[in-house]
């Protein structure tokens, strides 16, 4: 086929959209991998192959059951996906009919949002944070019966900040009768609270999204979670792949969410939000840097007028970080993942170098 056929065949509103752009298809290579909000740490699992040979469960009850006494949250209240990506785009075409409806994001926030609408055919509806980085109620209270689910990132990529209680309650009111409201707790084991999880009976129209990726340290087998009422999941039940999760990374989660699983990330998490404090601590101390919103997860954001020189001279030496320049808001802006010890102490010895050199 011609590339110009390519295009002919092609759903028309699929044209002007550009893919995501992921940390891997930013950069490869490098030795520090610091952009993608990924743990430094990986445990050890075993494989079963015996089960290889037949398709997985759709739904494996072990990792369900699992998943949900962590969660402190019914069996029927769950759903696990590949990643809270699959999550996030089976709330949209299980929900939004495709070139009719409409769904709510709150810049700057996390990119997949806007991506999977767009890519359905979904209008992407946007109420800014304010300043402070807290939701604009009144300005989310204008598309109210205009948007089918309204996404909230809490704690937020990439501003490292919580939504109030308060004011995810005043977003699940205003949106009772109309929409979902998606709270994105993917970074919630690093933050202060207990996430939304526990209100799911309180809150009908309330959606919890989480995921391995982060705290256990397991993006690299892309499973996630759905938390919501249980009419809710059977709808989503409706809109999944037939086999959506693959029989080794069952057996991984189901391991992950052990007793023992569970006992190393906690310590990782411990050890990662040390890391953290010791790494803002250092980088205040260098260049122009400005911390910009909160240190509620796994990364720090800080702004630079050097921001693009910066960036340059990282990557030439190995060491991958987050430009985050083009979200709204956050001109200048770097997000940096906390890496290990060692990791981040190379950083900051390069980070050293390139403002002394600046200096001069």
């Amino acid at each position: 086929m011609t590339d110009s056929l390519i295009d002919a065949l092609q759903a028309k509103h699929l044209r002007d959209l550009k893919p995501y752009e992921s940390a891997r298809r930013l950069f490869s290579g490098g030795q520090d991998w610091l952009n993608a909000n990924e743990s430094p740490f990986v445990g050890e699992y075993s494989l079963d192959s015996r089960k290889l040979n037949r398709y997985p469960d759709c739904q494996p009850k072990a990792v369900i059951q699992a998943y949900a006494a962590y969660a402190g949250v019914t069996r029927e209240q769950v759903l696990v996906s590949r990643g809270a990506d699959e999550g996030i785009e089976l709330l949209i075409r299980a929900f939004c009919d495709a070139g009719q409806d409409s769904i709510l994001i709150c810049p700057p926030t996390y990119g997949m949002y806007a991506i999977s609408a767009e890519t359905f055919n979904v209008k992407v509806n946007k109420a800014p944070l304010n300043a402070d980085f807290s939701l604009n109620l009144d300005a989310m209270a204008e598309f109210v019966g205009k948007v089918k689910i309204v996404f909230i990132c809490s704690p937020n990529n990439p501003t490292g900040t919580q939504v109030a209680p308060e004011q995810i309650e005043q977003a699940l009111a205003l949106f009772a009768g109309s929409a979902l409201v998606a709270v994105d707790e993917a970074y919630i084991e690093f933050a202060q609270g207990q996430g939304w999880a526990g209100q799911l009976a309180n809150y009908p129209n309330l959606v919890v999204l989480r995921t391995l990726s982060k705290a256990f340290g397991l993006a690299g087998i892309r499973c996630g979670f759905t938390l919501a009422s249980p009419a809710i999941i059977q709808v989503l039940l409706k809109a999944i792949a037939p086999y959506p999760l693959a029989e080794p990374v069952a057996q991984i989660a189901a391991q992950a969410l052990s007793a023992q699983g569970l006992a190393w990330m906690q310590e990782k998490v411990e050890v990662l939000n040390v890391l953290r404090q010791r790494l803002q601590d250092q980088l205040q101390t260098l260049g122009d840097f400005v911390q910009v919103g909160d240190c509620q997860a796994n990364f720090i954001l800080l702004r630079s007028q050097y921001k693009q020189g910066l960036m340059d001279d990282l990557v030439a030496q190995g060491i991958l970080i987050r430009d985050q320049s083009k979200q709204l808001g956050l001109e200048n802006c770097l997000r940096i993942s906390i890496g290990t010890e060692e990791q981040n102490q190379r950083l900051v010895a390069a980070m050293q170098r390139f403002f002394e050199e600046k200096a001069r």
